[in-house]
């Protein structure tokens, strides 16, 4: 991002006001709830750092802009790089200006997935392999679908030669598509091991995804049950009845979480993950944890 637009952003917000959080530490504090809570974290943390045969790609799309979709597929690239030891990728498959170096908070870009597409050799070592790549925090790599300009080309063949080749070198491979039906997207989802469809929490959003989930269930191989949706709510007051709206989506055969509305996501920029909600954070954890499950039921 150009520095000078970069300085117009005004200092990050935590997730949550202060006022929950400190209501939130006297509760811990007379209740008996926290050691449930460690439990909790202990398992989910276990199924995060299981090892892994061949690589698992998962991937993230979604049937609009602005349901989240790049803020989800950072996120869990974040938390599977913070809980596994092995290598983390995480590839931009959307090349229109996609805003996922930003949120990833990298700082400059060289190589993108169709300029690697041409370069990637069989014989490559992960060294040289990351040395085309943005490398992030926690042992996490990027590589990003378009240096920030118009115009940067990828196609299902360049997109499926560059998975074909990385796929031994992470354990864990978390790609953000282009929006469906774009056919990159088709490609991504057929390839995965396991996806995840970002969903607004509105009406309109329900009604499309339910409409899409359906007709995923009529290709020749099923994906919804290794398929999540993620509701996201991107305004602080829903207008939906959650619960009611998942049971129509989970009737598909998919499983549905909620990514809770959260300040600092909202806000947008580069993610910091120390300033999210509590929620977020285990709402993150657990979506990371039941897609890693689900790809490693499919080969």
């Amino acid at each position: 991002m150009d520095k000078r637009l970069s300085a117009a952003a005004l200092k990050p917000r935590r997730g949550e006001p202060f006022a929950a959080r400190a209501l939130r530490a006297v509760r811990r504090t007379v209740s008996s709830s926290a050691a449930r809570e460690v439990a909790g974290a202990t398992a989910t943390a276990e199924v995060l750092q299981r090892p892994v045969t061949t690589g698992r790609q998962i991937a993230v799309t979604s049937i609009r802009g602005g349901s989240g979709k790049t803020t989800v597929a950072a996120l869990l690239g974040a938390t599977y790089a913070h809980y596994r030891q092995d290598p983390v990728l995480i590839v931009e498959a959307d090349p229109a200006l996609g805003s996922l170096p930003v949120r990833l908070g990298a700082e400059s870009l060289r190589w993108t997935t169709g300029d690697l597409a041409a370069l990637v050799e069989p014989q490559m070592s992960l060294l040289d392999i990351t040395g085309y790549l943005v490398q992030l925090p926690e042992n996490a790599w990027l590589l990003p679908g378009s240096q920030g300009q118009v115009g940067a080309m990828l196609d299902t063949r360049g997109y499926e030669r560059v998975m074909v080749s990385l796929r031994r070198y992470f354990g864990v491979t978390v790609v953000d598509c282009e929006t469906l039906p774009a056919e990159v997207a088709r490609t991504a989802l057929s390839a995965a091991q396991a996806r995840v469809l970002t969903v607004p929490a509105t009406l309109e959003g329900i009604a499309s995804t339910r409409s899409v989930l359906e007709w995923m269930r009529g290709l020749p191989r099923d994906i919804t049950t290794s398929t999540v949706v993620v509701l996201t709510e991107t305004v602080p007051h829903r207008g939906l009845d959650l619960d009611k709206a998942a049971e129509q989506l989970k009737a598909t055969g998919a499983s549905v979480l909620t990514l809770p509305y959260d300040r600092h996501l909202a806000a947008g920029g580069a993610i910091r993950t120390d300033l999210l909600a509590r929620a977020t954070r285990q709402a993150v954890t657990r979506l990371a944890a039941d897609v890693f499950e689900l790809s490693q039921k499919r080969r």
